[in-house]
C-alpha cells in the first residue's frame, strides 16, 4: 500500500510491516489511523538515532486506552520511504522538529 504523506512524498507500508504493526493490539483496530497521521501530522520529528528517519505525531482522543499520540516512523532512502512501525504512546519524542501544525 502507498501513501500519500503531508509533503507529497510516497510512503510505502508493505504487508509485512503492517502484519508487524497489528502484533501491538492497542493499534489492531486503529490502522486506518496510519494513513491519516501521515497525511495530517500534528508534528513531524527527526529522530536522533538515524538521520533517514522521521517520527510522524498526531493525537487522538477518546481511544480506549486514553487520548494517545500516534507515531509512525518512516525511513527515508535515496528512491524510497517506508513505514518502519507504528504504535502509539503518551508523548512526542526529542528531536528537531520538521513540521508542526
Amino acid at each position: 500500500m502507498n501513501i500519500t504523506d503531508y509533503q507529497g512524498n510516497v510512503i510505502r507500508l508493505t504487508d509485512e510491516r503492517l502484519k508487524h504493526i497489528k502484533e501491538h493490539p492497542e493499534i489492531v483496530i486503529h490502522t486506518d489511523k496510519i494513513n491519516e497521521t501521515l497525511s495530517y501530522p500534528d508534528r513531524v520529528i527527526k529522530s536522533q538515532s538515524d538521520n533517514e528517519v522521521s517520527l510522524y505525531y498526531r493525537q487522538y482522543e477518546g481511544l480506549s486506552i486514553g487520548d494517545k499520540y500516534l507515531c509512525v516512523v518512516v525511513k527515508f532512502k535515496q528512491d524510497d520511504a517506508f513505514v518502519i512501525t507504528a504504535y502509539f504512546t503518551d508523548s512526542i519524542k526529542k528531536g528537531d522538529v520538521l513540521w508542526k501544525k
